[in-house]
């Protein structure tokens, strides 16, 4: 009877310096969860910051593509009117002057 008391407070005593020992490690333990969790976070962010700034980039190439269609249709416009004027300026002014005095 004495032997299995003594090998109950034998296991007794090993549960315990097993419950110790993982205590003592557990600081250290969620340290290193945590140091790879700061780690995930960073490699995330620089990803997620390089990917904005490729979506960045790209929409403004492509602003820029579409301002520059823009303006040289706009020009294009400009200078299709500007011809217009010059050849008929005359009989625009000839047909103001006439709206004018009709009244």
């Amino acid at each position: 009877m004495n032997s299995i008391i003594d090998r109950l407070s034998d296991i007794e005593t090993t549960a315990e310096a097993i419950v110790a020992h993982a205590e003592a490690q557990k600081p250290a333990i969620e340290r290193e969860i945590q140091d790879k969790r700061d780690k995930f976070d960073e490699e995330m962010e620089q990803e997620t910051q390089e990917k904005i700034q490729a979506i960045r980039s790209k929409l403004k190439e492509e602003m820029d593509r579409v301002l520059d269609e823009q303006r040289i249709r706009n020009r294009a416009t400009i200078d299709n009117l500007l011809k217009d004027f010059e050849a008929n300026h005359t009989a625009y002014a000839k047909k103001i002057l006439s709206h004018i005095t009709e009244v």
